[in-house]
């Protein structure tokens, strides 16, 4: 018997319900609640939206600028290849021309020492034909022949 007077209860609370118009306000609550809650989806879309604009923005720059990254590394690389192989190539001309330098410098002092050693033979050449003349002649004569003779000996060996 309960459940009677729970039932009987229960249809007289609806019934001051309708007859007082809540169910009109609890109603309008409610559609003002849902259109609450459908502007904030919409705006949650909106902000969904700006920041999956906002990932593909960063994305494509952090693409670019690794890129970038990427052809300054390898532009670094070109450089680097560049400067060594310069770098090679005047260490090359350099010792070239040390090389030369040095081959020059033997060169002049063999040509000198060959001057040298003429001229020693030349003035030992010249001491002893005029010690071999000057015993052999005697006078003016011989001295004219001696000076004569070494001026010959002297321009032919020079």
């Amino acid at each position: 018997m309960d459940t009677v007077w729970v039932a009987v209860a229960f249809f007289i609370f609806v019934g001051i319900v309708v007859y007082t118009g809540a169910h009109k306000k609890i109603i309008g609550a409610l559609d003002a609640r849902g259109e609450l809650v459908a502007k904030e989806l919409a705006e949650a879309r909106r902000l969904r939206h700006e920041a999956e604009t906002l990932l593909a923005e960063f994305e494509a720059k952090r693409k670019a600028a690794e890129a970038e990254a990427e052809s300054i590394v390898a532009a670094a690389k070109d450089e680097a290849e560049r400067l060594a192989k310069d770098a090679e190539e005047k260490l090359a001309d350099f010792v070239a021309r040390r090389t030369k330098a040095a081959e020059d410098k033997i060169a002049q002092a063999e040509s000198q020492a060959t001057s040298e050693v003429r001229a020693a033979v030349a003035d030992a050449a010249t001491l002893a034909a005029e010690a071999i003349l000057r015993g052999q002649v005697a006078g003016k004569a011989g001295a004219d022949l001696i000076a004569s003779g070494l001026n010959d000996v002297r321009s032919k060996l020079n």
